[in-house]
């Protein structure tokens, strides 16, 4: 049996036993599980370019960096323009516009870094809906909009001020018939709205400088835990009433990566002030596993057999034991990587700045690249992959930057 075989029927028995949503749909920030791991579904094509296995490629309206959505035939995604925050929904098919919806006009963040957006938050859905986070008028908003794209409800859920000049950037998660937000400033607050009409379930206080990380549900240690890291902390929650299960000091006080997990262990990672990445057994215990002094900070990082796959700011990637925090390779990319690695088809892809995405073997023996596959000339949206398709969201700078959105397949 290949490698490649191998790791193929490891994909799949880790899909079966995950409880994917569509195993053809891509539903929120880093997928069905939120691990950023692909469903077994998911063949991408054996490379692309901008002449090479290109089914479509559509305009996208203004500047943003979430990550498209895909639900049935429907790839959703949100952006900002200088006075409008935007629902775009595309038919997967041809590309071409199904609806637009602007969900906020005026209103927009103008004290943004170089390298967020006014649309950062990528939207989240259960299958029936869509769910879009903007920050607006110095407040977080959701709002929810059904498959035709028509206004179901919107919520003010709380005020949010950045600190150090990034803005926003979260991506709001699902559980259950709940979608959990996060807020993390001096008065922060992580809260839970009924998806159905938008009342809030839940609140608790989350006050910290800033911090940036999305939160995910896990079934970690035997129960549903909703993870996040930042304020110097490694936290865990229930998911259905907010209740802090346990935490512990770690990674930095500002953090932007979701956390990530094993069948007992969560892993966090930060980049400022400090550079810290650690393993914590989330039974409860508080033990920390290991520490080193890497970091992951814009990106999240990739769990798959035994071993966690990384990226760090400045395109170097690595890989270590999750069980020891034994660094088995670390190898430069090149060019600077916002975007977070995925795992589809037997192979990693890790998207740089520039549009560049990386193609190698989830192997801890040794760094195997694949290919190097480049679209326009700016990436920092991480690439959705859905069935025989791989959804890139990317900006060219010619006269003026463009934002496309393009459908890669044979």
């Amino acid at each position: 049996m290949s490698e490649r075989s191998l790791i193929l029927i490891l994909l799949c028995l880790v899909a079966a036993t995950s409880g994917l949503a569509g195993a053809n749909d891509w539903r929120l920030w880093r997928g069905g599980n939120g691990n950023g791991i692909a469903s077994n579904a998911a063949v991408p094509p054996a490379g692309w370019g901008e002449d090479l296995n290109i089914k479509w490629r559509s305009v996208i309206p203004g500047r943003g960096h979430a990550s498209p959505i895909v639900v049935d035939d429907l790839v959703v995604i949100a952006t900002a323009t200088d006075d409008t925050q935007l629902a775009i929904a595309y038919d997967r098919r041809d590309g071409s516009v199904r609806w637009r919806k602007t969900v906020h006009e005026g209103g927009v963040p103008t004290d943004l870094h170089r390298k967020n957006t006014a649309a950062s938050s990528t939207p989240a859905s259960d299958g029936k809906h869509f769910y879009f986070l903007f920050h607006h008028r110095g407040s977080l908003f959701l709002s929810a909009l059904n498959r035709s794209g028509s206004l179901l409800w919107q919520r003010e859920a709380g005020g949010f001020v950045c600190h150090y000049g990034f803005g926003y950037g979260a991506s709001p998660t699902l559980y259950e018939d709940l979608i959990i937000i996060t807020s993390e400033y001096e008065e922060g607050f992580i809260a839970a709205f009924s998806t159905k009409d938008g009342s809030e379930k839940w609140r608790v206080e989350r006050k910290l400088k800033t911090s940036y990380s999305s939160p995910i549900v896990a079934d970690v240690a035997g129960r549903d835990q909703l993870l996040l890291s930042g304020g110097g902390k490694v936290s865990s929650y229930d998911p259905a009433t907010g209740a802090l299960l346990w935490q512990v000091d770690g990674s930095s006080l500002a953090t932007c990566g979701t956390m990530v997990w094993s069948e007992d262990t969560v892993f966090a990672s930060g980049g400022f002030p400090n550079k810290e990445t650690l393993a914590v057994r989330a039974d409860g215990s508080g033990e920390v596993l290991w520490r080193n002094g890497d970091k992951s900070y814009e990106q999240s990082m990739l769990y798959y057999g035994k071993h966690l796959y990384t990226l760090n700011d400045n395109g170097i990637a690595l890989c270590w034991d999750a069980e020891t925090g034994e660094e088995k390779w670390k190898v430069r990319l090149g060019g600077p990587v916002s975007a977070s690695p995925v795992l589809a088809g037997g192979l990693i892809y890790a998207m740089n700045e520039q549009g560049v995405t990386f193609a190698y073997k989830p192997n801890p023996d040794l760094f195997e690249k694949v290919g190097e596959y480049q679209l326009g000339d700016e990436g920092f949206a991480t690439p959705v992959f859905v069935g025989r398709e791989v959804f890139v969201r990317t900006a060219e700078h010619g006269s003026e930057r463009q934002e496309y959105l393009y459908c890669v397949g044979e």
